[in-house]
């Protein structure tokens, strides 16, 4: 690196801190109303074009006494745009009975939004995946006679559209699109069909053309976007998901603007993952590739995760949700993700002017290299983007006619097309890494205490078969447990005579996770994956003369969230053997089993202020399986 190159690059930190951060309230939501339209170079409020800086921020996944504060230093990282899904399995949990209390008060949250002076973004779905339990579909929606999810299915757009015009309405009641002087200024049908559209080989196209022209019937004034979506019918606008969507998406329709929906933050997280970071750096050179492409609205997805609260997350999803992104899961700065995407914000809006209305342009400055211009010769205003595409290759470039040094795979932002103001690869913020420490205030004087879960034998069940049942019929996705039990007589000569000797319980499950018991004894546990469906159990265990009860508690983490397969997802028991009896194998499968579902904990709500005395407490053991403990 020369010396002139470090000089600029020191110049360049100094500009960008000194620049004024812009923010939102430099203009004002008009009351009267906004005009929202689009043309191929961005959207336009009241015929005028401008830049958006977006950022995921879900409602649900925070309480509302916070929302103020998310928002606000939302706006201060240098966003204008709030992005939300809209949550049909939380809103409408039963057919009919809606739910806006809370965490799911919608309007309270659209219309904090609004009070901060920033536009929104409400992605309706009403599928959204989000990690979300069931990707948002109510688990009712399984229990209609020949429903088939996400496809040319009269069923399922039945209720789809129900919904979906209940949420428009319900948004024009309280005057929240742009159109009425609100600040939503996009609305999303459907999420992601580009990933199963083959799954429904012609009948996908019918559907998303049913969508959006049930979608644009609504009338509520703003455009309609897909998203993950390489083409849209009609007036929809198809947008883009991913890590790095100036590289790896061509928006067809020339006369649409290139919008980003998601630009992923970090990778969320499954238990059992290991933390996957996302550099401050990636992010930014990734925004710039796509606003040197011509792009004009970028969404982080996630701004701000939060928590998965209660059984909201989806499979195995941790209830810390996007941990790393630019505010953790609890509102505070993740530096210098934060800090270096403000920057980016602030220097791009310094120069929009010749960034939306300049002539765009490209050059070719050597291999990976890449110059990107917006060019106004009238007003001599002029914006460039220097890229070096090479991974691990610094390097120096000619751009007209002087040397710049650009980094590997990073860009730099040039003012007047000459002086460098950015660059990815830069930060010029402090690092920042949130550490733990124990309380002293709780770790004193704490007297734990304890309440085990009946194990329930088969005469203590209603629901009996002969089989093991499908686990979610039973849960209803009311609780993550059933309970499966069946009774079984041995004679002496069925037993081993040895006794180091042991007949193995073998279990074949689809659930997530599951806890065994023999004659009332604990006897072990097993668990799936994320990656790897479906589990097997094996555990010795001791068996007597006579009548034997073998208990299993299958146990879910949350319903799978996408999948063109998503309604005939199963769970529970596949198969269970006794192996190494005298006799030879015991097949269980069809012994005749009793189901119970959810646990009495569950049922009492012991885990609340309301419930807590509905149970006798003990003091705590440890080693005890299907136990709760409180402090």
């Amino acid at each position: 690196m020369t010396v002139r190159a470090a000089a600029v690059l020191v110049a360049a930190a100094v500009l960008v801190l000194l620049l004024p951060g812009w923010a939102a309230a430099e203009w004002n939501l008009t009351k009267k109303g906004s005009v929202v339209t689009y043309d191929g170079r961005s959207l336009m409020i009241d015929g005028k074009r401008d830049l958006f800086f977006s950022g995921a921020i879900h409602y649900p996944r925070s309480p509302p006494e916070v929302w103020p504060k998310l928002i606000e230093r939302a706006k201060e990282g240098g966003l204008n745009t709030i992005e939300t899904y809209i949550f049909w399995n939380a809103h409408e949990p039963e057919p009919g009975k809606y739910n806006f209390e809370g965490r799911f008060d919608l309007i309270k949250y659209l219309k904090m939004i609004q009070e901060h002076d920033m536009y929104a973004i409400v992605r309706i779905g009403p599928f959204i995946q989000a990690e979300w339990n069931h990707g948002g579909l109510p688990y009712w929606l399984r229990e209609i006679d020949h429903i088939i999810f996400r496809a040319n299915n009269d069923p399922y757009k039945k209720e789809m559209e129900k919904f979906v015009r209940f949420i428009v309405q319900k948004l024009k009641d309280a005057e929240l699109f742009a159109s009425q002087g609100g600040p939503i200024i996009l609305t999303q049908i459907e999420n992601e069909y580009g990933n199963i559209k083959k799954d429904h080989a012609t009948d996908g196209d019918k559907y998303l053309e049913w969508a959006a022209q049930m979608a644009l019937s609504t009338q509520t004034g703003v455009p309609w976007i897909m998203c993950k979506q390489s083409s849209a019918p009609g007036e929809v606008i198809p947008t883009c998901n991913g890590r790095h969507c100036g590289d790896t998406w061509t928006l067809r329709d020339k006369n649409k603007p290139m919008l980003w929906t998601e630009n992923w933050t970090q990778q969320f997280r499954a238990y059992g993952d290991q933390v996957a970071m996302r550099s401050a750096e990636d992010i930014a050179y990734a925004v710039l590739r796509f606003f040197a492409k011509g792009g004009s609205l970028v969404n982080y997805y996630m701004y701000h995760g939060g928590t998965n609260f209660g059984r909201t997350g989806a499979s195995y999803v941790l209830t810390g949700y996007y941990d790393e992104a630019p505010m953790d899961e609890y509102g505070m700065y993740k530096e210098p993700k934060f800090g270096h995407l403000r920057d980016l914000h602030n220097v791009i809006r310094s120069y929009q002017k010749a960034f939306l209305l300049g002539k765009h342009s490209s050059e070719i400055l050597g291999h990976g290299y890449e110059a990107h211009i917006f060019e106004l010769p009238e007003e001599n205003l002029c914006l460039s983007f220097l890229s070096n595409n090479n991974t691990g290759e610094d390097g120096t470039v000619i751009f007209r006619g002087e040397k710049h040094y650009v980094p590997s795979r990073s860009v730099s932002i040039l003012a007047g097309c000459k002086n460098v103001v950015y660059n990815t690869k830069r930060v010029f913020v402090q690092h920042n890494e949130r550490s733990y420490h124990t309380s002293e205030v709780t770790s004193k004087n704490n007297q734990w205490e304890m309440y085990s879960e009946k194990i329930p034998k088969y005469r203590d069940t209603k629901v009996r078969m002969k089989e093991p049942l499908e686990q979610f019929n039973q849960t209803k996705d009311a609780s993550d447990y059933l309970w499966y039990t069946t009774s079984f007589r041995l004679e002496s000569d069925d037993l081993p005579f040895r006794n180091d000797i042991r007949p193995v319980l073998q279990v074949k499950s689809s659930a997530h996770s599951m806890m065994g018991f023999a004659n009332d004894a604990f006897v072990g546990c097993a668990r799936g994956s994320k990656q790897v469906k479906g589990f097997m159990f094996e555990k010795p265990v001791d068996l007597k003369v006579g009548v034997n009860h073998v208990v299993l508690l299958s146990s879910t983490m949350g319903m799978k969230d996408s999948g063109g397969e998503l309604a005939e997802v199963k769970s529970g028991i596949q198969e269970c053997l006794i192996q190494g009896l005298n006799t030879g194998t015991l097949d269980l499968q069809v012994n005749g089993w009793g189901h119970k579902a959810a646990l009495e904990g569950e049922d009492k709500e012991i885990y609340s202020e309301k419930g807590v005395g509905k149970v006798q407490w003990k003091p705590a053991e440890n080693g005890r399986a299907a136990t709760w403990y409180k402090e």
